[in-house]
Parts: structure tokens; sequence; C-alpha cells
């Protein structure tokens, strides 16, 4: 270890050597959480203005301190900012630059504060914001799918389980059907945002401080509906964090199913859809191939998700009460989540509005496959009063014997079905077509 005196004035008293090289690299964090330049600086501006009213700081230092930060935050917008690395994370980098600007009195900013109630504050903020960025994201995407669904109610296709043709349904089913994921998915974030929006600032490092502080105003000031009540549990708490990322992965896996759907419908042998050039890449050697890269770009960044939630619950699960340095490691999946969920939905979006669907073709594919014999089975019971496992023993032969013919159920004749069950009427041809069965 170097021997130089430390340069850290924000923490270096307690201190006679610099940091290692690999200690100063590992403990690092300003080129992940300088993300959260805005909440620093909305929070400390919050904090100052409190410390002057409650006459814990000189108004006119309160007011210099308010002034200084917002020249921070045009310079950090204006990209004049230099982020320095010797100072550790975003709360230091800006103090720094505050004291810079108005002198030593920045240095009661920190009064009644420490940085474990900072970036908690920090950190509750931001996920709010993302939450309620990812909220309109997922409304957007959905608006797009029940638009399909609306021009897609009439038109029909084969429903599947496992795989197989199972029954004729409309292309406006299956699609609904993952806008209702997608609402499942908006009000997960609208739950979060009621559980994260109780404001940790005021408890410092874990045990509150004797400063006559107003955790109320700053709560309002910022947003929240009240402080957290217990200090501890305020400044080490990150289930919000861990509840946005299973948020994230769960949106991830509903839109990877949809992904894996798009990319079975874009193949020749099903032939359900084609994507647009803009949503397709093609093949260094082979001329002929139009990829669904996006489909199967949105799938394979679904495992990120799942990751960073994993990752999450890893760095939590043996923390002790209160703040660790553990929890230096809860920003990076939490903004990479947003990051890749919010391209996803984007490229779904981008993909489904654009894209062709061949519903000719999927009214072929629902023809095919006996999709129609679980209607059969059903008219048996409903119109002959067959004990359902009879008619579907009765419905199997039926199938079977146009499966020996090469046919479709409509295309047998009534003698031919008779043979198999002699109360079968006319009024049987009523539910053998898909057009008439579709759910």
């Amino acid at each position: 270890m170097s021997k130089e005196k430390i340069t850290n004035t924000m923490w270096g008293g307690r201190f006679e050597d610099r940091p290692a090289d690999i200690m100063q690299q590992i403990n690092v964090s300003i080129n992940v959480d300088k993300r959260l330049w805005r909440q620093d600086i909305r929070g400390s501006i919050a904090h100052a203005e409190m410390l002057g009213l409650q006459g814990i700081i000189p108004k006119k230092d309160s007011a210099a301190i308010v002034k200084g930060l917002k020249q921070v935050a045009l310079e950090i917008e204006r990209g004049e900012f230099v982020f320095r690395e010797d100072l550790e994370d975003i709360h230091m980098n800006v103090e720094a630059r505050l004291k810079e600007i108005i002198g030593d009195v920045a240095g009661r900013l920190h009064t009644a504060r420490s940085r474990n109630d900072q970036v908690a504050t920090d950190f509750r903020m931001w996920v709010r914001e993302a939450s309620q960025e990812l909220f309109q994201l997922i409304e957007t995407l959905q608006d797009t799918l029940e638009d399909l669904t609306e021009k897609h109610k009439n038109d029909v296709m084969p429903g599947f389980t496992h795989l197989q043709a199972a029954q004729p349904i409309t292309l406006g089913v299956h699609l609904e059907a993952y806008a209702h994921m997608l609402n499942r998915d908006k009000t997960r974030l609208r739950d979060l945002a009621k559980r994260i929006n109780k404001c940790p600032l005021g408890a410092a490092a874990l045990a509150g401080t004797p400063y006559p502080i107003d955790r109320n105003y700053t709560a309002q000031a910022l947003g929240f509906d009240r402080p957290m009540q217990n200090t501890l549990d305020a400044v080490s708490a990150r289930d919000f964090a861990a509840e946005f990322l299973f948020a994230c992965a769960q949106c991830g896996l509903n839109l990877s199913r949809l992904a894996e759907e798009i990319i079975l419908w874009a193949t020749p042998q099903f032939g359900f859809i084609t994507l647009s050039d803009s949503w397709s890449t093609g093949s260094s050697i082979m001329p002929q191939k139009k990829n669904p890269d996006a489909a199967e770009l949105v799938r394979g960044k679904t495992g990120r998700l799942i990751g960073n939630l994993i990752q999450m619950m890893t760095v939590l699960k043996g923390l002790p009460l209160a703040y660790n340095k553990d929890l230096q490691e809860d920003k990076e999946p939490v903004f990479d989540s947003y990051d890749t969920i919010s391209l996803c939905l984007q490229a779904i979006k981008g993909m489904m509005e654009t894209a062709t669907f061949h519903t000719d073709k999927m009214l072929q594919s629902a023809e095919m496959g006996y999709t129609t014999a679980t209607a059969l089975a059903d008219w048996l019971v409903m119109t002959l009063g067959l004990p359902f496992r009879e008619a579907h023993h009765v419905t199997g032969a039926i199938v079977k014997m146009a499966e020996r013919k090469g046919c479709k159920l409509e295309e047998l004749a009534l003698d031919e079905m008779k043979a198999v069950e002699s109360r079968i009427n006319d009024d049987i041809y009523r539910v053998l077509s898909v057009k008439k069965a579709r759910k």
C-alpha cells in the first residue's frame, strides 16, 4: 500500500494512508451511480432547505447551497461536469463540486445526514420514476395489442396446447391474452409505487440524528407519502429494488413468450406472420434468410432480467442490519434491467405494429388437426345426452375414421358417422366447421 497521506477530505480524518489501488477500484461506484445525479441533487436541495427552515444552519448558507446545487445540476445537464473516480460516488462528486462553487459553506450540507440515508432516498426516487416510465411503455405496447385484437377479432387460427392444434380460436383472442399479461405487469409496478413511496431521509447512518430535523418536510418536498418509521429499515431495505427487478423479469417472461411465438409463426412451416424488414436481419452466407432477430434478442435478454433478480436476492439474503457496503451492488442490476426491459418493450411494439399476419394461412392451419373435435364431443353431450366420457370415445373413433380417409371432419358422410353413433343427425355439421366452432 502506498504511504501517501489520505486525500479524501469527505471521510479521511481517521486514516493516515490512502487506499490501495485495488481498494480504490473495488470501492468506486461513480461509473454506475452517476445515473442518480438528478435524484441526489433534488434530495440535497430538499435537505438544505429543511436545515435552513429549522435553524440548524443559517438560512443564508442554506440559500447558497441550494443555488450552488442548481448550478451543479446545470453543469451535468450540459455535459460540463467532470465525474471523478477518486471521489467514489455521485454524492461525494456533487458535494466536492459544490465546495468549489460556494466554498466551505458546502460542508454544512451533510449536517444531520449520512450517505446511508442519502443513497437510500436517491435510489427509491429513481426506482419510483423508472416504474412510472415502464408503466407508460407497457401501456403503449398494450394499446398496440388491443388494436390488433380488434382488427383480428374474427380471424380464425388454431389454438394450441402442447404446441399441437387443439381448438379453433381467433387471432384476436390470442393477442388479447398478451394484453392481459401486460396489464398484470402494470399493476405490479403500480403496487410497487405505493410501497416504495416512504422516505428514508433523516434516518442518517442508522439511528437517526439529534438535530431538530423535519422529516415530514423533506418527505413531502421529494414526493413521498411520509417518512419511513424505522431508521434501521430505512437505510438497509432494498426489497423495493428486488420487487422492481421481479416486475422487470416477469414482464420480460411475458414478452419472451410472445417473442417465441413470433419466431415460430415467422417460419415457413407456420407461415402465420411476416416481419417487416425494419425488424429483421439477414444471413452472412444464406441470401434467402430473413431472421426474426429482434424477437430472438427479446427472448435472450430475458435471461439477463432473471439473472439481475437472482443477483439482487443473493446480495440481500445474508446481510445483517443496517447498512453494509454489499448494497453498493444494488444499483447496477436495477439500471440494467430498466434499460433492458425498456428496449424489449419497444422492440416488441415495433415488430407487432409493422408485421403482416397471414390470416388465410391461419385459417387453413385451423382446419387441419381436427380442431373441432372438442366441439363435436360437446354436441354429443348437449344434443344427444351422452355422458362426456362416452362422447369423448365416440368422437375419437370419428376422428380416427377421418384420419384414415385423409379428410376433414366436415367431409365425412353422415352415414359414416352414424355407423359410430346411430343417433347422430344432420345438425352435427353445424359444429364441424372451424368458423362455426371457434371460441
